[in-house]
């Protein structure tokens, strides 16, 4: 696929996060939650900083403790790359509600923007198929993107999708820090007291 081709990392995000009807929306190691954020601070955004490899398991544990709601975990493909072993234990929960989307732009740009597994051998979206996840797709397209957003709505989970976003080094959209403040406001709109 052509540089020029690559979809816009924050369009990507806004648009699956426009009608989430009262999705929780867990945010990996820093670009993805800057986008979240980006995308509109809410109750249900769960931003983790500096928990890199873990957002997908936090997201399987919202989506086991919540199975009315759907949890949509977007991060990165180092991240992802760093927490393939979770994609095997959600292949082997299957929770219906659980949507996973990898914001691919095939670097480390946390780092100093080196590249990445995906731009050269791991096809992360065989990886979910491997691991027991049935709909993993890619997605080059904003049309995909927004079939795939339409999906979010469905239980009938997991589903995993990488798709392939361009490099743009974007500013950054600092969300609360405060992980205490974080996790009270995700519980308190999910009718739970404060820990």
């Amino acid at each position: 696929m052509s540089k020029a081709n690559l979809l816009d990392r924050r369009a990507v995000v806004a648009h699956l996060l426009k009608d989430r009807n009262g999705a929780i929306a867990v945010g990996g190691l820093g670009a993805s939650t800057y986008d979240i954020a980006a995308a509109g601070d809410d109750a249900r955004n769960f931003y983790l900083w500096g928990a890199m490899g873990g957002a997908v398991m936090i997201g399987l544990g919202l989506a086991l403790a919540q199975p009315k709601l759907p949890v949509i975990v977007i991060t990165g493909d180092g991240e992802m790359l760093m927490g393939l072993g979770s994609l095997a234990t959600v292949g082997a929960q299957k929770p219906a509600n659980l949507s996973i989307v990898v914001l691919d732009n095939e670097a480390y740009g946390e780092t100093g923007g080196q590249v990445s597994h995906t731009a050269t051998s791991v096809d992360l979206v065989g990886v979910a198929k491997a691991c027991g996840i049935a709909d993993s797709r890619a997605i080059t397209t904003m049309a995909e993107v927004e079939a795939f957003a339409l999906s979010l709505k469905e239980a009938d989970g997991p589903r995993f999708a990488n798709v392939k976003i361009d490099g743009a080094n974007l500013e950054r959209v600092l969300s609360n820090r405060d992980g205490t403040f974080i996790v009270n406001r995700l519980r308190g709109s999910l009718g739970y007291q404060p820990i």
